[in-house]
Order: structure tokens, then C-alpha cells, then sequence
């Protein structure tokens, strides 16, 4: 078996695989929705790259503010 490191970097990884996948798909159901409500040519690349990318950031963005949190709850305990 490997290390924990491994496991928690794998676990990373696919955690995050799972997220930009749903923003993906989520993302572009609301593109075509909202191009054809407002008249806009929908381009499926740049909607997809921009929501994976968004949700990438923001899921990890909160990870990290919150490690501090995690570190003061863990050491109370």
C-alpha cells in the first residue's frame, strides 16, 4: 500500500476530477440556456473551459482558507 501522502493526493485529484466535471456539464446547460434567452452565439469551449476553471478555484480556494480552521479545531480538541 502507499503512504498516506499518496492516498490524500489521490483522493485530491479525483475530488477535484469529480468537481470540474459537474461544473462542465452544469455550465453548459446554463450557457445554452441563457445564449438562447439573450440572443447570444453560444460557444460550448469557452463556457466549459471558464466554468471548469471557476469551479476549480473555487472549490480549492475554500479548501484553503478553511485549512486554518481545520488546524485550530483539530489542536482544541
Amino acid at each position: 500500500m502507499g503512504s498516506d501522502c499518496e492516498v490524500t493526493r489521490v483522493k485530491w485529484f479525483f475530488s477535484n476530477l469529480i468537481v470540474v466535471f459537474w461544473a462542465v456539464i452544469f455550465g453548459e446547460i446554463i450557457g445554452y440556456i441563457g445564449g438562447t434567452l439573450e440572443k447570444m452565439t453560444y460557444d460550448p469551449m469557452t463556457v466549459g473551459v471558464i466554468t471548469a476553471v471557476g469551479a476549480f478555484v473555487a472549490v480549492n480556494g475554500i479548501w484553503f482558507l478553511n485549512r486554518e480552521g481545520r488546524k485550530q479545531a483539530s489542536s482544541a480538541k
